[in-house]
């Protein structure tokens, strides 16, 4: 068994020190993801890729009561947690009470159906969430690649699944989605 799998191990079992040796494990892994799924935000994002994987920690370990299965477990767990992280964030941003992250625009320069980063990741979300409802197991391979940055062959490994048939659901569950946004956005 790997180091990372006897630390996921340790945390099941309540050790008290078991997070603090798993995190030096899995840090770099989680930069990675977290680096790959901010590459796609705007520049100026107030939240950079190493504040995005220490949240995600925080949730995936803060109240001490997680266990995951296994290496690929646990990654889809923080890939799960850094879409919360990004989704809250870009809601955070655009709610008015917060001023949106508006800016004054000249009225010839106004464009009625541009969508800010944030908006995008909120449609994104929104589709994700109906996704859920029609098919789960597609849902989850679009989390698992759009906000943990996971690649195809990382998502067979995190859902236990072949890296074929990971391939076929991503080909379906991109046209789906973009049917839905293109409803919704027309």
């Amino acid at each position: 068994m790997s180091d990372i799998t006897l630390a996921l191990e340790s945390v099941g079992r309540g050790e008290r020190t078991a997070s603090e040796e798993l995190f030096p494990l899995v840090y770099e892994e989680l930069r990675r993801l977290a680096a790959v799924r901010m590459a796609g935000e705007v520049a100026g994002h107030t939240l950079q890729p190493t504040a995005l994987v220490h949240e995600a920690w925080l949730q995936l370990v803060g109240d001490g009561g997680r266990t995951w299965k296994n290496r690929a477990h646990f990654f889809g767990a923080a890939a799960d947690a850094m879409r919360r992280i990004l989704i809250d964030n870009a809601r955070r941003k655009s709610a008015l009470k917060r001023g949106g992250d508006q800016s004054r625009v000249p009225i010839e320069d106004l464009e009625i159906t541009a969508k800010t980063p944030d908006e995008h990741v909120l449609l994104i979300d929104e589709a994700l969430q109906w996704l859920e409802k029609e098919d789960a197991a597609k849902a989850r391979i679009v989390s698992l690649k759009f906000f943990g940055g996971l690649t195809n062959e990382e998502v067979a490994e995190s859902t236990g699944t072949s890296l074929r048939t990971v391939n076929r659901e991503w080909v379906v569950a991109k046209i789906k989605l973009f049917r839905w946004i293109r409803e919704q956005t027309t």
